[in-house]
């Protein structure tokens, strides 16, 4: 049975968008922001020759510079100043999750800090972005020097210093900016981003695939099956997303005065995905940033290079699409991080404590330790479905590359940050509106009450007349 707040949801009438100021600011604000980030993904990195990295791009866009590519909106094609893109905050967020999960001063400040423990860690994330910006870009830097991408008026120093401040500065921007769009926009900030780099490519990766289809570079029953597969993702993905467990809740009868009050029940939902799009962004990034700095340190004058330079090539060649120890790492890392970020994200034991402190109870079930023991075992098979739901959709890629040999990147990984950023996004927009709609009604309320009181006093003064 659909809660109040869902049937008020349902019933909403959208013409309140237009009386809804505060939303509007809130979507102008997004926009404007991420504008701002897709203007930054057409700045080049002053120094590049354009001509020779378009060249090795071009040759290597199927694969992990692919993938990467989708994620930053066109970015390393083009080599931006945005290049990094939110790869080293991603990965400082994950180590600041894990520290917090198992460093006791850490765990204390998560558990116990409330909101200044969390801007505490949130600053312990920025930290961590710089030190881990400044390593990728030097990498990047240092690669980009030596695999002879850059012009001969720049020399090595001054090239590597400016080229790791500018793609550092970048990354730190844009986290700034997903920061800003979480706090005054729509949506989580940084998924955002994402989604935003995602949907810019996307004309241009359909087109692509289109392409192939007309050239006979992919079969026709091959297009038409992919367009199909594609589709059946998405309802797939919404199906999923929609799913949760619920569990009963009672609250117990008593008595106020003469009356008999409580005995109602509700009902605890458990999303089938709690996690959400967390996992296969942070498993994306753990792998896509060691893998394409490799890439770049092993292209060029392979004979001249260092035997340590040479092995982290061959490392690096293992790990491309369609290999079955880049699948293999990558599906291991997606069930780690959901069942990680579930537990981050709730918590038994205060869930069942803050149950028992609000009088309700799960039948059957005795408040306190052992509720927390039926919720974590609830959870956790919820949680199995859940990552295999995630793995399965983010593998379908994986599949095609290796039995097909396609020469572009779009998948499952891609259409699950879409559809799920676009589904809370569409969530986000109508809390707004009901909120705005509740405020409504209670200034309603208010003026209807006020008049009567008004009129009430009136009468009574008449009366004493």
């Amino acid at each position: 049975m659909a809660s109040a707040a869902e049937q008020l949801a349902a019933n909403m009438n959208f013409g309140a968008f237009s009386k809804a100021t505060d939303l509007h600011k809130r979507l102008l604000f997004t926009l404007g922001a991420l504008i701002v980030y897709r203007l930054g993904t057409f700045v080049p990195l002053p120094g590049i020759d354009k001509a020779a990295y378009a060249s090795f791009f071009e040759q290597n866009q199927g694969g992990i510079f692919g993938m990467m590519n989708m994620f930053g909106g066109g970015a390393i094609e083009q080599m931006a100043v945005f290049a990094l893109n939110l790869m080293p905050y991603i990965s400082a967020s994950i180590i600041v999750q894990l520290m917090g999960s198992v460093y006791g001063p850490w765990e204390k400040l998560r558990k116990e800090g409330g909101e200044a423990g969390r801007k505490q860690l949130n600053q312990y994330t920025r930290y961590l972005t710089v030190i881990l910006g400044l390593v990728q870009a030097f990498s990047i830097a240092f690669s980009l020097y030596n695999g002879g991408f850059v012009l001969d008026s720049l020399s090595q120093p001054v090239f590597i210093a400016s080229a790791t401040i500018i793609l550092t500065a970048g990354t730190l921007l844009l986290m700034w900016l997903g920061e800003q769009i979480t706090a005054r926009g729509i949506g989580n900030g940084s998924s955002m981003i994402i989604f935003a780099g995602i949907v810019a490519v996307l004309p241009r990766t359909i087109g692509t695939m289109f392409s192939l289809g007309s050239t006979g570079d992919l079969p026709v029953p091959a297009l038409v099956g992919i367009l199909i597969l594609l589709l059946a993702c998405v309802v797939f993905i919404v199906f999923m997303e929609r799913s949760q467990r619920r569990l009963r809740v009672q609250y117990p009868k008593r008595q106020v005065g003469n009356r008999i009050v409580g005995g109602e029940s509700s009902f605890m939902p458990l999303k089938v995905n709690t996690a959400g799009v967390i996992p296969p962004i942070f498993a994306s990034s753990l792998l896509l940033m060691p893998t394409s700095v490799a890439s770049f340190l092993s292209q060029n004058n392979a004979a001249d290079q260092p035997q340590w330079l040479q092995i982290v090539g061959q490392v690096a060649g293992t790990l491309t699409h369609g290999n079955a120890i880049f699948t293999a790492l990558y599906a291991f890392l997606i069930i780690f991080f959901c069942f990680l970020y579930t537990s981050l994200v709730f918590n038994p034991e205060e869930t069942a404590e803050n149950l028992r402190k609000y009088g309700g109870f799960l039948p059957g079930i005795r408040p306190g330790k052992r509720t927390a023991e039926y919720l974590d075992h609830v959870l956790t098979r919820v949680t199995v479905v859940g990552a295999g739901y995630i793995t399965i959709v983010c593998l379908l890629p994986e599949i095609l590359i290796s039995t097909m040999g396609n020469a572009f990147y779009f998948g499952g990984t891609s259409i699950l940050i879409v559809v799920t950023v676009t589904m809370d996004t569409v969530a986000q927009i109508q809390s707004h509106l009901l909120a705005h709609q509740y405020d409504g009604l209670i200034r309603k309320s208010k003026l209807k009450t006020g008049g009567k009181s008004a009129a009430g006093a009136a009468k009574s003064r008449g009366a004493l007349r």
